[in-house]
């Protein structure tokens, strides 16, 4: 067959391999008819190989024969290159479009800006001399952008005939390596089945002669046991006890099993009772909140158990830990919306895992009560201080809580308590746990030191403020969340 090299050029080199089927001899091996009409090979030339050694010989050629490189394989790779060049063909057209749409835009910007240089004058006359000297610069870099384009195309013209003349000759050689192939594959095919003839007349008769001598074989085996067996009977009764000792063990074992199934189907059963014994009450939507409810008699105390939740997400399923959240009450915040609330109760190494019906709903008219928030640049809340540090605050006054777009700020009247610019510091979050009133109140650290929990005159002030400040703190590259930062702990 014939080898293409892997380096390309404007003419196709070609190297010649022989790959012919080679036999030891050429002609069909002698043979003689011996002794018991066996087969014995003609000693004439002492090099002459065996058949076995012929077969493995050939084999080892054809095996080498397909691992070449494929003319056809080839032939696909250029078919492939010439299609992607036709593909950057097609882009410089549409990009050589596309630059005449600019000129043309280009040259009505300008030629309005002219007729408004006479109109005006002083200070305006000068802003559009400089925006034309802009248009006429953005002009030029158009005009080099296009010998650059120009050039490409050029370039990738050469390219797809160079593919295209690559392609023709490397179907001419898939064709002519094609007639080879066949020849080649001809010549071996009869040599193999002159071999496998061969091969199968010898053992034909091997297996004639060595048939008879394999059964009379197995008779004379079978008598000496039959023979030995009968003069050592005191195996065949150790065997006989060691069977019945099996028997019995294999009893015993059954049994056993038989009590484990019973536990594990009673284990079970007791599972199945606990994952009923809870349930999730409350509306799944922002602004209300979420309580564990006991719906059975035997349900234990939730004092007595460990409680987590966690939020899924409702398309990769990813579970986050929200950290703080181990309080028999939560109140979804706006970084629930659109995600599935799980929480999981243990008790006395018993899991129970309760889950949502679906994702958290948004609260009716917040989005455009937040987007009529966002045109003010400070926007403020009245609050109240439930907690400071950690430890709970006593004094029930009123506050004031500046949601602005580069700072937040807590006031009492004319005293600033806290005022901070949004930082990577800085968390904002919905208060996790707090009983009923935890879907009025959030949870704010200025900085590192100092954190406050304030409570809104209603849901939806908790919840635009949030969403407002995020927002804000969005825009100043920052992002705002809870202690846990929205890290996930896994997948469900």
């Amino acid at each position: 067959m014939t080898r293409v090299s892997r380096e390309f050029s404007n003419t196709m080199q070609k190297e010649a391999v022989s790959a012919d089927v080679i036999f030891a001899s050429s002609r069909f091996p002698n043979y003689k008819i011996g002794a018991n009409n066996q087969i014995v090979d003609a000693k004439e030339d002492p090099k002459v190989l065996t058949m076995k050694e012929v077969v493995a010989r050939e084999t080892a050629l054809l095996l080498e024969q397909q691992k070449r490189l494929s003319v056809r394989d080839l032939a696909s790779k250029f078919e492939k290159g010439l299609a992607a060049a036709a593909k950057l063909s097609e882009e410089a057209k549409l990009r050589e479009a596309a630059s005449l749409e600019k000129h043309v835009l280009l040259r009505k910007l300008r030629d309005a800006l002219e007729s408004l240089k006479g109109r005006v004058a002083g200070r305006n006359k000068d802003d559009v001399e400089e925006a034309v000297a802009m248009v006429e610069a953005l002009a030029a870099q158009l005009t080099q952008r296009e010998g650059e384009l120009l050039q490409e195309k050029t370039e990738v013209k050469k390219l797809a005939n160079f593919l295209k003349q690559a392609s023709e000759d490397a179907k001419k050689l898939v064709d002519e390596e094609r007639a080879h192939a066949r020849a080649e594959i001809e010549s071996a095919r009869a040599a193999v089945q002159r071999v496998e003839e061969a091969l199968q007349e010898q053992e034909q008769m091997s297996r004639a002669s060595g048939k008879q001598d394999l059964e009379e074989l197995m008779k004379e085996v079978q008598e000496a046991r039959r023979i030995k067996m009968l003069h050592q009977p005191s195996k065949v009764m150790d065997m006989e006890h060691e069977l019945r000792a099996l028997r019995i063990q294999l009893a015993e074992k059954s049994k056993h099993s038989l009590l484990l199934q019973k536990e594990l189907a009673r284990s079970k059963r007791v599972e199945e009772n606990l994952s009923h014994i809870y349930e999730l009450d409350g509306a799944e939507t922002l602004g209300s909140y979420l309580r564990i409810k006991p719906c059975s008699d035997i349900a234990p105390e939730l004092s007595q158990c460990s409680i987590q939740w966690y939020r899924i997400s409702s398309e990769g399923g990813k579970k986050e830990h929200i950290l703080g959240a181990s309080k028999s009450v939560y109140a979804p915040e706006p970084f629930d919306v659109g995600r599935i609330l799980q929480v999981e109760i243990t008790y006395d190494d018993h899991l129970i895992v309760l889950t949502t019906t679906g994702p958290i709903d948004p609260a009716a008219g917040l989005g455009n009560y937040v987007e009529a928030l966002v045109r003010k640049h400070d926007v403020e809340f009245n609050v109240v201080v439930t907690q400071m540090n950690g430890a709970d605050h006593p004094s029930e006054s009123i506050h004031v809580l500046h949601v602005g777009k580069m700072r937040m700020k807590l006031c009492k009247g004319k005293t600033t308590i806290a005022k901070e610019y949004y930082s990577s510091s800085m968390q904002l979050c919905g208060v996790r746990g707090g009983g009923n009133a935890a879907a009025q109140a959030l949870f704010w650290q200025a900085k590192k030191g100092f954190s406050v929990v304030l409570a809104f005159e209603s849901e939806r002030e908790r919840n635009a403020a949030i969403m407002l400040a995020r927002r804000f703190s969005f825009d100043c590259n920052i992002t705002l969340a809870g202690p846990d930062g929205g890290s996930s702990i896994g997948t469900k």
